[in-house]
């Protein structure tokens, strides 16, 4: 085995446990909030010494970072990413609102729920960052309201900013009563929603459809 060798596999260990750390700190942050979750209490979930934790990471802050950068990837990827290529603005918005409501409510739901609670706490640099991609939403929201507007898809009278931020409101407060074990399943909740939302704002002959 050559040294090189040696050392991409000593990266993908490393990287891989710095992903269960943040698997288990993004758990933790969810149920407990930031302020009330210790890095002893991260380390003790981890199987780690508090000075076994600080080999990963350098500052709780730090951990937070990661772990909204790491949310926001996960939404670009399976949400923004994707939908970029419809070219019908509507269809895009629905697809994209469905895709957003089935991320809060599956297996990834804990790294987007903890960028929803702690949007606030980050006020540096990685802060600032984080706030750069979700504005890249709100932007993508607006401009994809504005084509559906030209196109008479959607009542000239929506205001796009109102559209996207009710957009919004409407997708990243599902995490607050959206239950596993409840009535609805994920699926039908997101196709109601979209449902819900875009017979809203189509000109009334086509909501009458």
């Amino acid at each position: 085995m050559t040294p090189t060798t040696t050392s991409q596999k000593d990266e993908r260990k490393f990287e891989d446990a710095r992903k269960a750390i943040l698997e288990r700190a993004a758990l933790l942050i969810c149920e407990q909030g930031y302020e009330g979750t210790s890095m002893q209490q991260i380390a003790v979930s981890c199987g780690l010494t508090k000075a076994g934790l600080y080999h990963y990471v350098e500052s709780k802050e730090e951990l937070l970072a990661d772990i909204m950068g790491w949310g926001m990837d996960i939404f670009e990827e399976q949400v923004l990413t994707p939908v970029q290529g419809i070219e019908d603005p509507l269809l895009r918005l629905e697809e994209c609102m469905r895709r957003n409501v089935l991320l809060c409510t599956r297996g990834w739901s804990r790294e987007i729920t903890v960028i929803l609670h702690e949007h606030q706490t980050l006020r540096n640099a990685a802060g600032r960052t984080i706030n750069a991609r979700k504005k890249k939403y709100v932007a993508f929201l607006e401009q994809s309201f504005r084509e559906a507007i030209a196109r008479k898809l959607v009542r000239p009278e929506v205001d796009p900013t109102i559209a996207a931020f009710s957009f919004l409101g409407t997708v990243l407060w599902i995490y607050k009563w959206f239950r596993k074990d409840g009535r609805l399943t994920d699926e039908q909740v997101a196709d109601g929603m979209v449902d819900t939302f875009f017979n809203g704002i189509r000109p009334l002959e086509r909501s009458a459809r």
